[in-house]
């Protein structure tokens, strides 16, 4: 008579802890980091239904409800407000979204490892320049004497300079474009790693039975990386409501400001500017609203479409 085995005990959580101490010991710092910077002021979210004011305390100040939020909404500048960041992001999710996507197919194309090592590390370079030396190099290779402009009128392409910064109509590209070249080397870098995690088999197989390299990356590459495309884009899209702070504050000025002014950099003009913390907090929780509600849309679409999804 034969004897069914019995499964083994399951290891409690003292003794799973114990056996992953190790492990644990990497996680913690973080997730403690994470909680004293992120969960612990996360508090302050109240003055956004109060009438704070800096002289007083957080928990003393009056309730306003939901005044805030009905003030920004019915404020003159809105439509403006949210029609410069949905453009500008819109923007970025059109062209900056699929470029890195593109450049990372290339790159894998490249047969020579010095030549493609070298590709790469001119590509991350200008991630790390700070917004601040960027936005000033560009403030100067936009104005009417800058580089750009000099290149432009010599090659035929313009008559006369144009100050780029100095006009609303041209605000929108500057940004999209300047943020698409120092950010598209760093973007691709997930890409490409998640192309060098495909069996080579696979294309040695396709080689075989005649497909070009074009029927390689649309058959093989694109299905292969679709679920990292996939978190991508839901997380492009939760995050269309940020545009990009720092950029934004560098290259806006009183003659732009008209295309320039953002959801971000109003925020920073009602709080640190205009002392409105109560005001500020109130659109920057709107702000957090709106981009939960667009992080769960692109996750329920992106499930229905691909089959992948972050939740």
């Amino acid at each position: 008579m034969s004897t069914v085995s019995k499964p083994a005990p399951k290891a409690s959580f003292g003794e799973r802890l114990k056996k992953q101490k190790y492990l644990q010991m990497m996680v913690w710092p973080g997730i403690i980091w994470m909680f004293i910077f992120n969960y612990i002021p996360m508090s302050g979210i109240i003055i956004a239904f109060k009438d704070y004011k800096i002289t007083g305390t957080m928990w003393g100040a009056p309730w306003a409800g939901l005044s805030h939020f009905k003030e920004f909404l019915t404020d003159p500048s809105f439509m403006n407000i949210m029609q410069n960041t949905l453009g500008i992001s819109l923007l970025k999710l059109c062209i900056a979204f699929p470029l890195p996507i593109l450049f990372a197919l290339l790159v894998n194309e490249v047969r020579s490892a010095r030549y493609k090592k070298s590709i790469q590390t001119i590509s991350y370079l200008p991630h790390f320049i700070s917004w601040v030396v960027l936005g000033g190099l560009l403030i100067t290779w936009l104005s009417d004497t800058g580089m750009i402009n000099e290149v432009l009128v010599m090659t035929g392409i313009l008559k006369e300079p144009i100050a780029f910064l100095a006009d609303p109509k041209y605000f929108w590209w500057v940004a999209v474009i300047s943020d698409t070249w120092k950010e598209l080397g760093w973007s691709a870098i997930i890409y490409i790693a998640a192309i060098s995690g495909i069996d080579q088999q696979m294309y040695e197989a396709a080689a075989i039975d005649g497909a070009t390299k074009m029927q390689k990356i649309w058959h093989i590459t694109l299905p292969a990386i679709k679920g990292t495309i996939a978190v991508m884009f839901i997380l492009a899209v939760a995050g269309m409501l940020n545009s990009n702070f720092d950029q934004i504050f560098i290259l806006n000025n009183v003659l732009n400001a008209e295309a320039s002014e953002v959801i971000d950099t109003y925020v920073y003009k009602m709080g640190m500017r205009s002392g409105r913390y109560s005001y500020a907090t109130a659109i920057g929780l709107f702000k957090s609203v709106v981009a939960m509600i667009l992080l769960v849309i692109a996750n329920f679409i992106t499930k229905k479409l691909q089959g992948r999804s972050l939740f």
